[in-house]
């Protein structure tokens, strides 16, 4: 597949129109997962030249993914990780959820930022940081791409780990999401530890539908960002 690679453009009108110095990349993964957390990361990468392949992670294959993940760990001038587990998503909502794991994600970086390229339309990082939002920043922004292929690596690796002790939920190929092998898994054992038992999948399990927690309501335009994937397998 062609595609045209990221640039340094956002970065270089933030500098311009706002004399940020720091800027740092921000994407999450896991946003429409039954299982696992959400994981954000946050690149700062400067204005060298990328290394050859850098995209969104989603057109990447996994071993090609890996592979760049390992390369960008030296490559970025620095970057964080951070998570929101299924149980802080139960009780805060997507929203506030994404914003504490890119929270946790900034402040893990060894310098504050002056400014944040967060990728896609919507603002869930808000004050005290400056941010510039991008729609599909994953695919045009130099910092946000390499931002989402490390969070993506990072968190499939976390949900492959948790197969060893679920093996039938498929998490190691899965990594979480919507699957048949999930689905089927879930009618079988029921929900576990790691699954967001506030989401709608559980109204279609009936031998497990009294385990639901009620969901936390947010704003109707925000409300898309969590139901996103949920019933995509019933």
């Amino acid at each position: 597949m062609s595609y045209e690679p990221p640039t340094h453009r956002v970065e270089r009108s933030l500098r311009a129109t706002t004399g940020a110095r720091i800027v740092a990349g921000v994407d999450e993964v896991g946003r429409g997962a039954w299982a696992g957390p959400v994981t954000v990361c946050a690149a700062v990468t400067g204005l060298r030249r990328p290394p050859e392949g850098l995209t969104d992670s989603k057109l990447l294959t996994p071993a090609r993914r890996a592979a760049l993940a390992e390369v960008l760990s030296g490559w970025v001038t620095a970057h964080a990780l951070g998570h929101a587990s299924a149980q802080e998503i139960d009780a805060l909502g997507m929203t506030a959820a994404l914003r504490l794991a890119a929270v946790r994600a900034l402040e893990g970086l060894p310098v504050r930022p002056d400014a944040v390229i967060l990728d896609g339309k919507h603002d869930y990082l808000g004050a005290p940081w400056q941010v510039r939002t991008v729609i599909k920043g994953d695919l045009s922004c130099v910092s946000v791409a390499a931002a989402s292929v490390i969070a993506k690596v990072t968190r499939d690796a976390m949900l492959a780990e948790l197969a060893g002790d679920h093996p039938a939920f498929g998490f190691d190929s899965n990594a979480g999401y919507p699957s048949p092998v999930h689905r089927a898994a879930l009618e079988e054992q029921g929900p576990t530890e790691h699954h967001r038992r506030s989401w709608a999948y559980l109204d279609q399990l009936p031998r497990w539908r009294h385990l639901k927690l009620p969901p936390h309501r947010e704003a109707p335009e925000r409300e898309s960002l969590e139901d996103a994937g949920q019933l995509g397998f019933f």
